[in-house]
């Protein structure tokens, strides 16, 4: 199951790639992260792992899976007998860039799970989104 919001930021690709690697910053954009902690000393990176902390939730640790510069970064978690896929998608436009915030629930449980907290995560990510398109833009002003 796949859950996505997409938002226009009228900004370059690499501002919005600049606040997308800098994770430790995120719980300042938007009230959807209370804190997160990269586990790794180094620049995150394929394999990276961040604990992160969301209101009424148990800290979770993701794994970087995939991180292509001003495309995408992606991580996964485990929960509830599932792996959850969290992306962040870039495309330029011709005012900035588009950006889509993913969250692909898979897994055996995926379906019921997936049932569970698609109200809530489609409102967490369309907030995420508003959060790093206030950031990034408000570096414009």
């Amino acid at each position: 199951m796949k859950i996505q919001n997409t938002i226009d930021i009228d900004t370059s690709p690499a501002r919005v790639w600049e606040l997308t690697l800098d994770v430790e910053s995120w719980p300042d954009h938007t009230p959807t992260m209370t804190s997160i902690e990269k586990l790794d000393p180094s620049p995150l990176a394929v394999r990276s792992r961040v604990k992160i902390k969301q209101p009424a939730q148990r800290a979770k640790v993701w794994t970087v899976t995939a991180l292509e510069p001003q495309r995408l970064f992606a991580w996964t978690a485990k929960m509830m007998g599932t792996t959850m896929t969290a992306a962040h998608q870039l495309e330029p436009t011709p005012t900035g860039v588009r950006q889509t915030l993913s969250v692909d629930i898979a897994g055996a449980l995926s379906w019921p799970v997936g049932m569970l907290v698609r109200a809530p995560i489609a409102k967490a990510i369309a907030t995420e989104n508003q959060g790093f398109k206030r950031a990034a833009e408000s570096a414009n002003h």
